[in-house]
């Protein structure tokens, strides 16, 4: 395998190990500054230029892509998709781990734990929005913060207001999170590898510091997680379009409380903390998926006119509800079920003698008319209110309010 690593540190820790573990596997391996890529665009001939040449073919690459430099390196990343060169992190996984706010509102709409969190602009907003969170004490984040950097534990709602209203007059985008007391000044870092959790340490603060961060003086120890927090890691990164991450985790009392998907982990921490070689397995999985790698489904198959990929949610009073999905008449729609989430179990391409239950989401392929036509009417969750029942001053003061 060619293997390139896009790395502006070539001499940082991680790189100088992913390096070695290609090398040490006899495979070819070279460290890319994607800072000196050049992105180069004509029709139907995608193409890419290091140092004013042309780059010659790699078989994969591997990003390594610093917060300081996402907008560029994203496009470089896509770039190397479109001339179908296998990545274990895609482009789109990469932005939706870089920016908080967005990790979280994507992670929001599925089944895994996330301590409560609230995004607002308006001064108003932020006493009702710290009481939907549980009230003080309250976490306080900065979109763009690494590293435990603009984290602020604030342990009354006047310091927090005053806290938001200073970040906000400073042009800072600022997130409100619940603080999950139980898992104070400690976390877990799970790093998944494909499918697999391959290492997982506890980052414990020092003192009185809250953030666990290494870089803030955190220390850490090897630990053996149980299935709920490896499978709540690896389905984390999997929503995030991520095949190599570093899952950050609470131990909440309701168990695990995913904080953040990190799309360029450190290795040297894990792999001090655990004596593993991490940086072999990524190596090792990278190589694995070069011949046969995974699609985009919803990219490759969406490409036939009228037909798509959709999420078909089964719910109560369906008509699919109770038979079994030979029975549901799919097939004669022209529809394929590829896959069954049911609560947090994910069934790939399932028996046509599966019986549907409500709740069940259904990842389809086929005809898009067809599988519109099975989506139940949506129900106007606002309460209409007519107007002849109101005086004028109470229908103008639900205008105002709207």
């Amino acid at each position: 395998m060619k293997l390139g690593i896009l790395s502006t540190s070539p001499r940082c820790y991680s790189t100088k190990r992913l390096h070695q573990a290609a090398r040490d596997r006899g495979h070819q391996v070279s460290v890319l500054n994607t800072l000196r890529m050049a992105i180069d665009l004509s029709q139907g001939t995608p193409d890419l230029f290091y140092k004013s040449k042309r780059l010659s073919h790699y078989d994969a690459v591997l990003p390594r892509i610093g917060a300081s430099i996402t907008f560029f390196g994203v496009a470089v990343v896509r770039q190397f998709e479109q001339m179908d060169v296998y990545t274990p992190n895609t482009s789109n996984g990469i932005t939706n781990s870089r920016d908080k706010l967005r990790s979280i509102q994507i992670l929001s709409r599925h089944d895994v734990g996330i301590p409560h969190t609230a995004f607002v602009r308006d001064r108003s907003d932020v006493l009702p929005a710290i009481d939907r969170a549980g009230g003080s004490p309250v976490v306080i984040k900065i979109l763009e913060g690494t590293q435990g950097i603009g984290v602020i534990l604030a342990d009354s709602k006047k310091v927090a207001e005053a806290i938001i209203e200073t970040l906000q007059l400073a042009k800072q985008n600022v997130l409100i999170q619940a603080f999950v007391k139980e898992s104070k000044g400690r976390d877990i870092r799970a790093f998944v590898v494909g499918e697999t959790v391959v290492a997982a340490m506890r980052r414990v603060a020092q003192g009185d510091e809250f953030r666990s961060n290494v870089h803030r003086g955190g220390s850490t120890e090897p630990v053996e997680l149980d299935e709920a927090y490896k499978d709540a890691a690896v389905r984390a990164a999997q929503i995030m379009g991520l095949r190599v991450a570093g899952v950050d985790m609470l131990e909440g009392k309701d168990g695990p409380q995913i904080m953040e998907v990190n799309s360029s982990p450190g290795l040297e921490g894990i792999e001090a903390a655990t004596g593993l070689d991490v940086a072999g397995a990524i190596i090792d999985y990278i190589a694995n998926q070069v011949d046969f790698p995974e699609l985009d489904v919803r990219q490759r198959l969406s490409v036939s006119r009228g037909y798509g990929v959709a999420d078909l949610i089964v719910p109560e009073g369906s008509q699919l509800l109770g038979k079994t999905i030979a029975e549901s008449g799919l097939r004669d729609r022209d529809i394929v079920v590829l896959n069954l989430h049911r609560g947090t179990n994910v069934i790939s391409n399932p028996k046509v003698s599966r019986v549907l239950e409500a709740g069940d989401r259904l990842l389809c392929y086929g005809k898009l008319e067809a599988m519109r036509e099975l989506i139940p009417e949506r129900k106007n969750r606002r309460r209409r209110v007519t107007a002849k029942k109101l005086d004028p001053a109470k229908v103008e003061e639900l205008e105002d309010t709207a």
